[in-house]
């Protein structure tokens, strides 16, 4: 191998060193629900030995996002992994995040330009991202990940990699459907230029399906959320994310595993032995899970009898895509691509995506207070805070804004979090 590419790949092979242990102490060390937490991790490790074997084989190598129709690389039989996953890793939290980010600090980047994308710059230019064969750079839904991939694209590091992004229109009615289904097909166009590979309809339409599956049982299992305890804490419903919008969506091994978790979530409802005991406060994380959240999520159980119910990432209002025909075929991955992800979701378009979404959850999922924690980076969100709060306050729900950094602890410590959140929680009387 490529010396530059041993370099590239430590970090995919610490990962893997991490997950193999991970592994490894769920199977010698089971508790009831291990046989949940096992196959998630065993994904993770499947998936990184999958882009070490296309560097070290020369394979195709896409380096890409969850937006991007992942059922068409499953499809065509692409790997690909997220550019910026990166910055999730070590299993809980990435061991490198504070060198990370003082070498972020050092970048002619702008401190308040979010976290996450000067993160990615980073790694390309501390050369610890894997090197692909191809890029799919995301062009929503804000200015700043446009401007990261611009950086990216023209990178002496990559600037000879081909790229190609598929056009997002701003408006979501049948019109701007049919255009960004046309934007996927380019995008097939791209990848079986650069494979050699085409796509087969028949393939497509098997792995689409059984995506099919996947959310309709994602949802099946947020209805269990609602229940009073909720079954589970937050990580499992965070979890049904990763497995049908990561790589190997489509994967039938995943359907076995969403059917276990409602399995698992109907016995515990009908046993009243919910995983977080003493449940006292039911709260919905409005915004992304930030890196710290193991930290802080178990002292709002322990301290507060918080039951996270669910967040930006584990809400599933998914579009069922129509296999019927081609046209339906793409229109559909369209729409779930383009209106549908969580995040790109709410902040592509006007404040209602936000203000709606809302107002659902805390009157479906019985939502005793709603917490913005303002990811510095996410400025679509905190243009949109003032509104947020009125919306709260016509529905009758305790709401707090924080403002903090997802990947920083330095921007807004943990322990002035928790301060916060207690004179929140005390303040409301909830508990």
């Amino acid at each position: 191998m490529d010396p530059k590419d041993e370099k590239r790949l430590e970090r995919v092979f610490e990962e893997i060193a991490t997950y193999e242990a991970i592994c490894q102490m769920l199977e010698e060390n089971p508790t009831d629900l291990s046989h949940l937490h096992l196959p998630l991790a065993k994904n993770v490790l499947l998936q990184h030995k999958k882009t070490v074997e296309c560097v070290e084989e020369g394979k195709p190598l896409a380096a890409s996002y969850f937006t991007n129709a992942p059922e068409i690389f499953t499809a065509m039989d692409i790997h690909w992994f997220h550019l910026i996953a990166q910055s999730f890793g070590g299993g809980m939290e990435n061991p490198h995040m504070m060198d990370d980010l003082e070498g972020v600090d050092r970048l002619a980047v702008a401190s308040d330009v979010c976290t996450l994308l000067r993160l990615g710059l980073y790694y390309l230019d501390a050369g610890v991202l894997p090197r692909p064969t191809m890029i799919i750079p995301l062009l929503e839904p804000c200015d700043g990940v446009i401007g990261l991939h611009e950086a990216l694209r023209r990178h002496k590091e990559w600037r000879d990699i081909p790229a190609f992004s598929t056009d997002p229109p701003y408006h979501s009615d049948e019109r701007s459907i049919g255009y960004f289904a046309d934007e996927m097909r380019r995008l097939v166009s791209f990848l079986e230029e650069q494979t050699e590979k085409k796509l087969d309809m028949d393939r497509l339409r098997e792995v689409t399906e059984e995506t099919n599956r996947q959310y309709a049982l994602w949802a099946e299992y947020n209805e269990l959320r609602r229940s009073v305890p909720c079954p589970h804490n937050h990580v499992l419903a965070m979890a049904c994310f990763a497995l049908v919008q990561t790589a190997g969506s489509g994967d039938p091994g995943h359907t076995l595993w969403y059917r276990a978790l409602i399995e698992d979530g109907e016995k515990r409802i009908r046993e009243n032995n919910p995983e977080v005991p003493n449940q006292k406060i039911r709260l919905l994380w409005y915004d992304v899970q930030p890196i710290w959240f193991s930290d802080l999520a178990p002292w709002m159980e322990q301290e507060w009898g918080v039951s996270v119910v669910l967040c930006m990432f584990s809400y599933a209002p998914y579009t069922m895509v129509d296999t019927s025909t081609e046209q339906t075929l793409f229109e559909g991955l369209a729409k779930r691509n383009l209106l549908d992800p969580p995040m790109v979701r709410q902040a592509r378009g006007v404040a209602d995506n936000f203000l709606s979404d809302i107002e659902r959850i805390v009157e479906d999922y019985k939502i005793d207070c709603v917490v913005v924690p303002g990811h510095m980076g996410h400025k679509d969100g905190s243009a949109s805070i003032s509104l947020m709060r009125e919306k709260c306050r016509d529905i009758d729900v305790p709401f707090l804004y924080i403002g903090c950094d997802q990947f920083d602890r330095r921007y807004t410590t943990i322990d002035e979090i928790k301060d916060r959140l207690s004179q929140f929680f005390a303040t409301m009387d909830l508990g």
